[in-house]
């Protein structure tokens, strides 16, 4: 794939996650999940913006930098300290309409880490850069959205750690 081409593909993948999350806030019947779930629809509209730019940076010179790519969404602690307040707030299981989206934003945030994580391995080195960045961002997203998961479906999982066991 070339580096043109594998811009295009992002901005493809970034569309579609930011429509599952836009439809999500449409569906959620929770003021919490709204709020979360357009705080990812924002950042993926903002991440397709970005790749455009890029895009054409790209055609305009042949090269392309990974400068100036922020996130709205907080480190590991960070997202810890959101969960941990969320359940002080939030009594009781929220409605499936929230799981479902939440169970599909994270088939989506998958997808597209692992097309970054083939465009680190594939790329030219003077590209891996952009794609790197991404795919650390993205990371952060299924961080956020697995933790969501595991906190309303009551696994006892921590970020894959299991919390506790309810067997002796």
């Amino acid at each position: 794939m070339t580096v043109e081409e594998a811009i295009k593909t992002s901005i493809e993948y970034e569309i579609r996650v930011r429509d599952v999350y836009f439809e999500a806030v449409r569906e959620a019947q929770r003021p919490e999940a709204k709020k979360l779930f357009q705080l990812m629809a924002d950042e993926e509209q903002h991440h397709v913006n970005y790749l455009k730019v890029k895009l054409d940076e790209w055609n305009s010179d042949g090269t392309v930098t990974a400068g100036g790519l922020t996130t709205a969404i907080s480190s590991g602690k960070v997202i810890e300290e959101g969960v941990d307040k969320l359940r002080e707030k939030v009594g009781g299981k929220p409605g499936t309409i929230e799981i479902q989206w939440l169970r599909k934003a994270d088939g989506v945030e998958r997808e597209t880490s692992d097309f970054y994580k083939r465009m680190v391995d594939e790329l030219p080195d003077a590209a891996k850069g952009l794609f790197r960045r991404f795919l650390e961002i993205e990371e952060g997203h299924l961080a956020l959205v697995q933790a969501q998961i595991d906190f309303v479906t009551g696994t006892g999982y921590w970020f894959d750690i299991q919390e506790f066991n309810l067997e002796g």
